[in-house]
């Protein structure tokens, strides 16, 4: 993320206030992932593409955030030589439902 342009604060906590913050935040055991990162008013779940976060950020739809549950081969982070599999980014509604948000091959 750093490397697409954003502030980031990282930050190691113990995996109790992890899943703490992550119930606290609207993401369920069925959207996470090993990731959790609050921007602007909105929570990143797992290894979301940037560019998802930026049309977030752009669009500011009435929702929690985005999440891409579990880990992906290929996401952003995940890369593993030509391995690549297909995923979709969530977006997280306020009554916990979803929709895809975007779709990645």
């Amino acid at each position: 993320m750093a490397r697409a342009g954003f502030a980031v604060d990282a930050r190691d906590i113990d995996q109790d206030a992890l899943y703490a913050l992550k119930a606290r935040s609207g993401i369920t055991p069925e959207l996470a992932s090993c990731h959790t990162a609050l921007v602007d008013g909105y929570v990143v779940e797992g290894h979301v593409p940037a560019a998802d976060v930026e049309r977030l950020l752009a669009e500011r739809p009435d929702a929690i955030g985005l999440s891409v549950p579990g880990m992906p081969i290929g996401s952003p982070g995940m890369e593993m030589g030509n391995q690549r599999d297909a995923f979709d980014t969530l977006l997280v509604m306020r009554d916990g439902s979803t929709a895809v948000f975007q779709r990645h091959a």
